[in-house]
């Protein structure tokens, strides 16, 4: 039965429609992996050496022991935003003589055999060999590296459980992130010694073996809680349930003030606040303005000037960025019926740029107090303000043209990234490298204030030409709007 899971999913994967409109993301993310791989692969060869030469008078041993909550709370908050379970489609299967126990065991087999749970072992066994050819015992050296392998599990089957406990919030993460951060945080100030615990109870298991039915018991138990989760989901009414709720009226007349781009307008802000993808975009405006405080307080960044037009783009741009590389995918729905409506296209494009203005306007005036760190960091962030509606916010809207994957906006908002595509990997490149560089270049040859000069006269150079820019920018999205309506259509 497993092979036959794996032949049926192996042919949804070749046959699908998005296989090679996706194939250039997948090779990137291959490309990466290889890089990852070749990372982990030097860390666990020259690990030993490396500890060996920081504390010459200490058992390296005994100081990787004493990280491994660090890795163990660091490799668990990667899987949340990284790690998805292994779905298989199981409703056709669900007609079907086979036993829900089988589909069940067969995902969560498959999340055993994941990237994630391969990856620390590129660094775990070379460090091993090491320890052997170090003069180690054997027995506790192979008891240590399958200790690792069975925690590596453990955080899979973990990770899976925080997800399914989080899922029904829209900020799912930020449960785990204070978890997270209190448990660092009493281990910091070494009210409770995570690490000094996590290393003790791995030496103890090396030591005495048999300790180690503890982790494989703990394994067990993560293994079959999540196999009751499964079970209990895997059924053909789950799939016809309905959710009711209270619609919550929105008052959104203020917008009418903007003339006949109002309608979208309030359709955007509408869906900001109503679905659980969009509203991933909210917080990252509180991330966005409070960005510049883990780097102006330190003194290193200080005499940085160049530095300051990049916190400045972003944290004027959070919302722009965030929002404007999914255009007009957040409607892809419905892009479809939009598309049949008489309306003019220039409308319904110039209500999503009046949106990213007015956030830009929004997040510099309350980043104002940044003044405190220097008159230079405001100056840079007026600036940088100037240029994100006048040059970044045209070049996100050019570029949401080329856009050609669907967005589900019910599924879960926290590190979602379904419906990324090419476009918003290389769109970074003219937001946010182009005029930092072109601030550091202008700022080492002439001065800062010159610098300044540039970044705000090319701002304003946009936002006169912006009526040109958008007839321009609208001729394109009409020329492509029946292969955006095709490619929509598609489940990606």
């Amino acid at each position: 039965m497993i092979t036959h899971f794996f032949n049926l999913e192996w042919k949804q994967y070749f046959r699908s429609s998005y296989w090679q409109k996706s194939i250039g993301i997948k090779i990137l993310l291959g490309f990466f992996g290889l890089i990852m791989l070749a990372y982990m692969l030097l860390i666990g060869f020259f690990l030993f050496k490396g500890v060996q030469k920081i504390f010459p008078d200490q058992d390296p041993f005994l100081i990787v022991n004493s990280f491994l909550f660090f890795w163990v709370l660091g490799d668990l908050i990667m899987r949340f935003f990284l790690q998805k379970l292994p779905i298989i489609t199981v409703k056709p299967l669900l007609t079907l003589p086979i036993k829900r126990s089988k589909i069940v065991n067969y995902v969560l087999g498959k999340s055993a055999i994941s990237f994630f749970n391969f990856l620390p072992l590129f660094a775990i066994i070379p460090f091993g060999v090491n320890l052997v050819l170090e003069g180690y015992d054997i027995t506790e050296t192979v008891v240590w590296v399958v200790s690792l392998m069975i925690i590596v599990l453990i955080v899979n089957f973990l990770n899976f459980i925080i997800e399914n406990l989080t899922a029904k919030t829209d900020l799912s993460f930020l449960p785990l992130i204070a978890i997270s951060g209190s448990i660092f945080a009493l281990d910091y100030f070494q009210l409770v010694s995570f690490s000094e615990l996590v290393s003790n109870g791995i030496l103890a298991i090396t030591k005495n073996p048999v300790l180690i039915l503890v982790l494989i018991a703990i394994l067990i138990i993560l293994y079959y809680y999540n196999y009751i989760i499964l079970k209990n989901k895997l059924y053909v009414d789950s799939a016809v349930d309905t959710k009711i709720e209270e619609a919550k009226p929105t008052d959104l007349a203020w917008t009418n003030r903007f003339g006949d781009i109002a309608p979208f307008m309030q359709l955007d802000l509408k869906l900001l606040m109503r679905n659980k993808r969009s509203k991933s975009t909210l917080p990252i405006l509180v991330i966005g303005l409070l960005y510049g405080l883990f780097f102006y307080p330190q003194p290193e960044y200080a005499d940085k000037e160049f530095f300051f037009a990049f916190i400045g783009i972003f944290s004027t741009g959070a919302f722009l960025i965030n929002f404007g590389q999914f255009i007009p995918a957040w409607d892809s729905g419905y892009y479809k019926m939009l598309m049949s409506q008489n309306f003019k296209y220039e409308r319904y494009l110039k209500s999503k740029f009046t949106l990213m203005a007015i956030s830009v306007i929004i997040l510099f005036v309350l980043g104002i107090p940044y003044v405190y760190f220097g008159w230079k960091i405001l100056v840079a962030h007026f600036a940088a303000a100037i240029y994100n509606i006048g040059v970044n916010s045209h070049v996100i809207m050019y570029g949401g043209s080329f856009n050609r994957k669907k967005i589900n906006l019910d599924q879960k908002a926290a590190f979602n990234y379904q419906g990324t595509g090419a476009v918003q990997w290389l769109i970074g490149i003219p937001l946010m490298v182009v005029p930092m560089a072109l601030f550091a270049f202008v700022n080492w040859l002439v001065n800062f204030e010159v610098a300044i000069t540039v970044l705000i006269v090319l701002g304003l150079t946009g936002i006169v030409l912006h009526e040109k820019l958008m007839k321009a920018i609208t001729k394109t999205y009409v020329a492509k709007k029946y292969a955006m309506i095709n490619a929509f259509d598609q489940e990606n």
